[in-house]
This record gives structure tokens, sequence and C-alpha cells, in this order.
């Protein structure tokens, strides 16, 4: 039995994103769409294309058509006579050229190869930025998210406590000083709070830039999934891999290939020339009776050898100043080598330290958590002060927050880790996507206390 069209339409419908709701994967893609930086690599890319049929052009025939019609007047003074004649003269020709042998242009077929390959390997590197651009921007914002969840769920706490501290002082159970610091909190958290929905909605603003549209909701983490180390979990096979493989070591590489080139091109200059050319054209004259005289045709077909002798000084200078650009692309290499071995270093310890320090936060946020049921039941029966529960609850709030930004700057560490090697690409979008889910945010809830943050069992095995 075939489907209705409405309930087809409704079935099509249901499979397409909503603009209410966006992961990391989509905001990748959206930005694969709409931000500027990467469609002006991916217009680059296709400019640098361009160089290979260019420079193929110098090794390839080429046909020309010319033509000319004149205005002639001339006096031949011979001594005994004296002839004036006017007349037009029209000709046209067909030449065709065929270099046979242009060591410049064999050496720019050459350079135009690895153009060709430049010009890819900085897309790739625009995508690779592009993954971490977006990836940063989505966790900032979940960051300026967890933040104002934070000051929220503390605002609620210490008016909780303000209000139970001037039950406590109107019964006689408790002092005008726990209530007077409890407001004192209350005003500072608001505070707080202002600031934060302030960098929550420039978060969001950077984020709509490169992806073009801002649901209300992201996918945060998901409690049920962790993150996994490094593999392999040594150093020192990531920096190798890193000299090798960094995409901007094998840019910096191209661009000495091509500045190497540059000098043998430029010795070139002193290099004889040997090209094929046929012609074929015909001429006709006219007087200024009108009449005009017979045709000419005339074919041709040689080789045609140039040798410079003498240019001033000029190809020596731009051999030098070749061979100069040529040891400044090196060190530029070495330059690339060093600072990708110093990046997967340092993400290599980012990855590795995040992990260790998420578990020093989950353990962190367990005794915060443990503390703060003891100091509410110790100011019940009177053992603390007020001041000590709301120091307790702001110690959970800090750790929650912490924790949050911990994960978030882990997962970057790791992105960027496989960007020094150069092996950044979507599937770690998408494996990353994988720890995400779609929630509901607690934000402007009164249960703000007890919004999703990163669960205490993040460990970082698999």
């Amino acid at each position: 039995m075939r489907p209705s069209r409405p309930a087809l339409f409704l079935f099509l419908f249901a499979l397409l994103p909503t603009a209410e709701a966006m992961d990391l994967l989509q905001a990748y893609r959206l930005a694969q769409a709409n931000d500027a930086e990467f469609a002006a690599a991916s217009a680059a890319r296709d400019a640098g294309r361009e160089q290979m049929p260019q420079a193929r052009a110098g090794l390839l025939p080429s046909l020309a058509l010319s033509g000319e019609s004149a205005w002639n007047e001339q006096e031949i003074d011979s001594g005994a006579t004296r002839v004036d004649r006017s007349y037009n003269s029209h000709r046209h020709a067909l030449t065709l050229t065929q270099p046979l042998f242009r060591w410049q242009n064999l050496i720019a077929y050459a350079q135009g190869k690895t153009a060709v390959a430049l010009a890819e390997a900085r897309f790739v590197e625009a995508r690779q930025q592009l993954i971490l651009r977006v990836s940063g921007a989505y966790f900032e914002v979940l960051n300026a998210l967890a933040n104002l969840e934070a000051a929220r769920a503390q605002k609620l706490a210490i008016a909780q406590q303000l209000e139970q501290a001037r039950l406590n002082f109107e019964v006689g159970a408790a002092t005008i000083v726990d209530a007077v610091e409890a407001e004192s909190r209350h005003d500072l958290a608001e505070a707080q709070e202002i600031a934060s929905e302030n960098e929550l909605e420039i978060r969001r603003e950077a984020l709509r830039v490169m992806v073009g549209d801002m649901p209300e909701t992201l996918a945060r983490l998901d409690a049920r999934k962790s993150i996994e180390p490094p593999q392999p979990a040594r150093m020192p096979p990531w920096v190798e891999a890193a000299q090798t493989h960094n995409i901007g070591v094998q840019i910096a590489a191209h661009n000495a290939d091509i500045a190497e080139k540059e000098i043998a091109r430029a010795r070139a200059g002193h290099y004889p020339t040997l090209d094929l050319v046929a012609s074929g054209g015909k001429s006709r004259t006219q007087d200024g009776s009108g009449l005009s005289r017979p045709e000419t045709e005339a074919n041709s077909i040689g080789l045609q050898l140039n040798l410079p002798l003498f240019s001033g000084g000029g190809i020596s200078s731009k051999t030098r100043e070749a061979a100069a650009n040529h040891r400044a692309a090196l060190s530029l290499l070495e330059a690339a080598r060093r600072n990708a071995a110093l990046s997967a270093r340092q993400n290599f310890l980012g990855v590795v330290n995040g992990l260790a320090q998420i578990r020093a936060l989950e353990a962190a946020l367990a005794s915060s958590l443990t503390s703060l049921e003891h100091n509410k039941t110790g100011y019940e029966v009177g053992v603390r002060i007020n001041i000590d529960v709301l120091n307790a609850e702001q110690q959970v709030f800090t750790t929650r927050r912490d924790l949050a930004r911990a994960y978030h700057d882990t997962l970057l560490a790791r992105l960027r880790l496989k960007a020094a090697v150069g092996a950044l690409d979507e599937n770690d979008i998408i494996g990353i996507n994988a720890l995400l889910q779609l929630q509901e945010s607690a934000v402007g809830t009164r249960e703000a206390e007890t919004a999703a943050h990163p669960p205490a069992h993040f460990t970082d095995d698999g």
C-alpha cells in the first residue's frame, strides 16, 4: 500500500534537522557552507589548480593570426626621373610556433605541478583550521552556558540560604550577620549572572558568524561516554609524525621546492631557445586608381634559434635573488618542523594532563558535595555558621564549571594533536560528536543546580 502524499511529506520533514537544536557535526557542516574564510580558501584552491594548465601552455604550440592594411606613399628620384606612387597594401598571415627547447618552460612546468600540490595542501590546512575554529567556538558556547548555569544555580541556593537566615534571625536562632552575609553573596551572584549572560551571548554570536545559524539548544556532554587517551600513548611517535606529515610542514616543503626550481629557471635565461616556426600568408597591393596587383602568397617552415649574449646583468641578478629566496624557504621549512614538533608535544601533554585534571576535578566534586552536605547539617544543629554553607555551595558550583571546561579543553587538545600530525578530518568531528547528546538546558529554571555537567566517571580508558 502506497503512503499518502501528506504522510510522505511528514516523514521526510521528520528526517530534516531542526533549527532549534544542533550538534557539533551539524555545526561543522553548516560552517563548510557558510564560513567566509573557508569559502575564500576554497576559491584560492581553485585558482591554484590553474597553475598547471598555465605551465603546460609553455610546452604546447601557439597559433597566431595577424593582418595588416596600410596606405603607402613612395617618392622615387633616380636623378633623371621622379616617380610618385600611392597605394594600399594588405597582408595577413598565420603563424605556428612549437617550442622545441626552452629550459625555463620545462622548469615552469615542474613548478606548476608543485604549485597545484601547494594549493591543495593550503586547502587541507584551511579545512583543519575550520574544524578547530568551529569546535573551539562550539565549546566556548558550552563553557559560557555552564558558567551561566552555575551563576544562576548559585544565586538560587544563596536565595534559599538567605531566606533561611532571615527566618532563623526572626526566631532568634541566628544573628543578623548571617542574613547580611547571605544578602551580600546574593548581590554578588546577581552581578556574576549578568556577566555570564553577556559572555554567553558573545560566544553564541561568534559561533553564528561561522555557521550562519544559532539554534536554541546545542548538544552537550553525554554522561555515559568517556574520552579515550592518545594512541600511541607515547609522545615521540607523535613528534616524529608531526615533523613529516604536519600540513604546515608540507606547505613549507612545497614552497622550498618551488624556490629551488626558481634558481634553475632564472639561470635558464642564459640558455639558447629553439622553436619550430611555420607560417603562411598572402599580401596584395592596390594603387590609387583602384587597380589591384597580383596577390603574393608566401609559406615557410623552419627552426628558429635564439642565443642570449648579454642582458645587462639582469639574469645573474635574478639567479642570486632566487638563491636567496631558496635559503629563506629552507629556513621557514625548518621553523615549520620545529613548530609542528612543539605543537605535537604541547597538545599530547594537553590531552594526557587534561585527562588527569578531569579525574582530579571529579574527585574534588565528590568531596565538595560531601562537604556541602556536612556543612548544611552542621548549620542546622548549630555547629556551623551560614558563611560555611555559602562557601561550600560556591565550591561545588565552581568545581562543576571547571570540570566542564577541563573536559572541553581536553577534547580540543585532542583535535589539535591530530592537526599537528596532519591527520585531522571530519572523522574526528564525528568521534567527538558521539560523546555529545541533545538535552534541555537548565538555564532560567529553578532546577539550575541540577543542570547537566560532566559526570564523575569520565576516565581516559575507552
